[in-house]
């Protein structure tokens, strides 16, 4: 896990509803990472924050994953850095 990231089992809400991840990714800062088309959704309804990283890639493993973030490094940050941006979707 990258320095500063924290999973939602680790946070003891893995449990709870999309909204519920929602509130607590925009009032802690937190850019939402999930292959849940419902979080790219909510991102255009809402608005932002949370900043939402959408990865669309089928069934893969966890290294696919990193490696996707990973190789959009730049993306990411540019991300993270635009105040207009809210969405990014990775394939």
């Amino acid at each position: 896990m990258h320095p500063g990231s924290s999973h939602v089992f680790s946070l003891g809400i893995d449990q709870a509803s999309d909204d519920q991840v929602w509130e607590l990714a925009r009032q802690d800062g937190y850019t939402i990472v999930t292959k849940d088309s419902d979080f790219g959704d909510l991102s255009v309804l809402r608005g932002f924050p949370p900043k939402v990283i959408w990865v669309r890639l089928g069934n893969c493993t966890t290294q696919q994953i990193e490696d996707l973030i990973r190789n959009n490094n730049e993306a990411v940050t540019a991300l993270e850095s635009d105040p207009t941006v809210g969405l990014l979707s990775l394939f």
